[in-house]
């Protein structure tokens, strides 16, 4: 039993390794066979996504700084990609849940600009009738369940949705997003025991932007490969970088298809990188890390720059389709900010409703904790 365990985790560790873009190295990840069956129209709504997390968030950005948004603001700003190629992957019985930096997910899974900006401008027209803000964006009819501010909080969450999916006979994965600040909490290290006790399909990505807050990883992890932790568990795990949504589309299937078809958990470690600060309020983002650190991502591996060269060099897109859904997206990302300041806030019956006053008050709309697992 014990020789079969190393063996796992040595294939694993192999096939991380082989997967994981190393310096001196490419691979053209666009020829992997689930890449190669996308169509020029595919692989333009993926350029077209990653292109309106950007213009969206860069949009957000000047509303939080002309007093508009209240609250945190977690910008996702670099990591467009992860979300774009991990939700491109998804089937009707795959779900999704994220921490507090969630609007690239949310666009992702095709909410609307309008809906996201006005739940940050706290309106009624917000996708969490303005309650929630920039961290708790949900969509349930598209099978995305938030948005949450309690870091690691969402881990057994996820957990929980990924058993609800073997328990009715599912086959779907449940991804669970978290960053690498994450990883060192007590309640993500119990989640990754249950689910591989109870062989559950859950496909855990760790956005590993480099810094916990304002801590880089090698002051804030052990180890540098934070998949690794898999291995103590008897995961399966890999890694790769997440600039190329060609290679997170690539890692990712694999480790979406193998909790669908084996109920049995992945844990994947995706390097990106975050330009902004942890949050808008995080005034030091250029003290703990150098400006060169930046530029040189932007100028190698920015995500929207990466794709539309590989979109431009197949003959997929052209300059000027390229320009058209940027100003598409910009139009898109102005109209929402105007949708957010037109919209009223909700009105003060409003209060009481969707929180815990329902269940104390044993309400219609009290949550009984089993709608999940209804037919």
């Amino acid at each position: 039993m014990a020789t079969t365990k190393k063996k796992i985790a040595v294939s694993a560790k192999k096939q991380a390794q082989s997967n994981t873009s190393m310096p001196g190295k490419s691979k053209n990840f666009a020829t992997a066979p689930i890449n190669e069956s996308l169509s020029n129209k595919e692989k333009i709504d993926l350029y077209r996504t990653i292109v309106g997390i950007r213009r969206f968030e860069e949009r957000s950005l000047r509303a939080y700084n002309q007093g508009k948004i209240g609250g945190f603001l977690h910008l996702y700003i670099g990591q467009e990609s992860v979300a774009a190629g991990i939700v491109s992957l998804m089937g009707k019985d795959d779900h999704i849940i994220t921490a507090y930096r969630d609007h690239g997910h949310a666009l992702a899974v095709g909410m609307s600009m309008n809906e996201c900006m006005a739940e940050m401008y706290g309106k009624h027209t917000g996708c969490s009738k303005g309650k929630g803000g920039s961290m708790h964006f949900f969509a349930p009819d598209k099978n995305y369940w938030g948005g949450h501010g309690i870091v690691a909080g969402q881990t057994p969450l996820g957990a929980g949705l990924a058993f609800a999916l073997k328990y009715k006979g599912l086959k779907g994965c449940a991804l669970t997003f978290l960053g690498d600040g994450a990883v060192n909490q007590g309640s993500f290290m119990e989640t990754l025991n249950l689910a591989s006790l109870w062989d559950i399909p859950v496909v855990f990505v760790i956005e590993n932007n480099g810094y916990s807050m304002g801590t880089s990883l090698k002051r804030s992890s052990a180890a540098e490969n934070l998949a690794h932790r898999a291995e103590g568990f008897d995961m399966e795990w890999e890694v790769c970088d997440g600039h190329d949504v060609y290679e997170v589309r690539e890692v990712a299937n694999r480790a979406m298809t193998r909790a669908r078809e084996k109920h049995k958990p992945f844990l994947l470690e995706i390097r990106t990188y975050r330009y902004r600060g942890h949050s808008v309020a995080d005034a030091n983002h250029e003290k703990y890390r150098t400006k060169e650190e930046i530029e040189e991502y932007k100028r190698t591996k920015d995500p929207v720059n990466v794709i539309k060269r590989q979109l431009l060099d197949d003959g997929t897109l052209t300059e000027d389709e390229a320009k058209r859904i940027d100003q598409e997206k910009k139009d898109e990302a102005e109209a929402s900010a105007k949708f957010a300041e037109d919209s009223p806030v909700a009105p003060r019956g409003e209060i009481q409703t969707d929180v815990y006053w329902e269940v104390d008050n044993d309400t219609e709309g009290n949550l009984k904790g089993r709608y999940f697992f209804n037919d």
